[in-house]
Formats: C-alpha cells, structure tokens, sequence
C-alpha cells in the first residue's frame, strides 16, 4: 500500500499566469510592515481620546449632534486630531486591503484592477474628509437668510 506524499508548502507551484516577484519590491514591503505596526499604535491612542471626548466626558450620546461638532472643530486643535485620525485610518485600512488583494488576487489584471479602484476610493474620501474638516462652516448662510445658532458669534 503506498502511502500519499504531500507537497512541501511554498514549494514554487504557482498559478498559471502569476508572477509574483518580490525582489524588484526593494524595502516597501518592511517599510509598509512597519507603518502597519505604528499607525495601529497611534490609531488606537486617537480613537480611545477621541471616544472619551465625545461620549464619556460630554452628554454620552445624547450631547453628539451638530452643534457639538461645530464647537468641536471650532478649535484647531480638534481639526487636526481629527484629520490625523482620518488620514491614518484611510492609510492603514488601504495597506491591509493592499495586501489582501496582493495575497488573494491571483491574475496581475484582477490585482492592478482592484489596487486602482482601492487607491481611487482612498483619494477621494482623504480628500473629501480634509475638505469637510477645514471648510466646515457651522453658521451658513443660505439664499442671504443667516442661519444663526447659539453658538454662532452675532452677525
């Protein structure tokens, strides 16, 4: 009786049509590890204050609504904790979709395809989110009419 012989993992059989090569990659790979490792590390630091912020230290979230957004981001300081938390969850998010992609799309078509429609998505909400950030206007006014708030300065 002949016993079945099993394959060695990574032994080189490959896909037909797929041609990984990791030596043209250089170090984007260690330095992709790498940003991995440390934006987590501050991700987790932003989203706990910014937890705390917004739901212990207030009204929890009955006290979250728009004009606790505008005070919020009527000070500088929220802006950029915010647009930092932005950018570094879009990068982080986009480099484990990367690698998923890398890891599961077998055909170098299917792989260029869905790396240009993630990279597209993260363009636009990192950019749209930054816009929405610094251009946040609380006290608009719309057709003449100002739509005046408590918290707006007197016109």
């Amino acid at each position: 009786m002949a016993t079945p012989t099993i394959e060695t993992p990574r032994s080189g059989r490959m896909t037909p049509g797929y041609s990984r090569t990791t030596t043209s990659r250089g170090n984007f790979e260690m330095i992709a590890w790498l940003f991995m490792r440390l934006s987590g590390a501050i991700l987790v630091v932003l989203i706990f204050v910014h937890l705390y912020v917004n739901l212990v230290a207030g009204d929890g979230i009955s006290g979250i609504d728009f004009g606790f957004v505008a005070g919020k981001w009527a000070n500088p300081t929220w802006q950029i904790w915010d647009l930092a938390m932005l950018w570094l969850a879009m990068l982080h998010g986009t480099n484990g979709i990367r690698v998923i992609i890398n890891d599961y799309a077998e055909k170098n078509s299917t792989r260029m395809w869905l790396k240009g429609v993630l990279y597209t998505a993260t363009v636009v909400i990192v950019v749209l989110g930054t816009l929405v950030i610094f251009t946040f206007d609380p006290c608009p006014v719309i057709n003449g009419v100002p739509h005046v708030a408590d918290y707006c300065p007197a016109a």
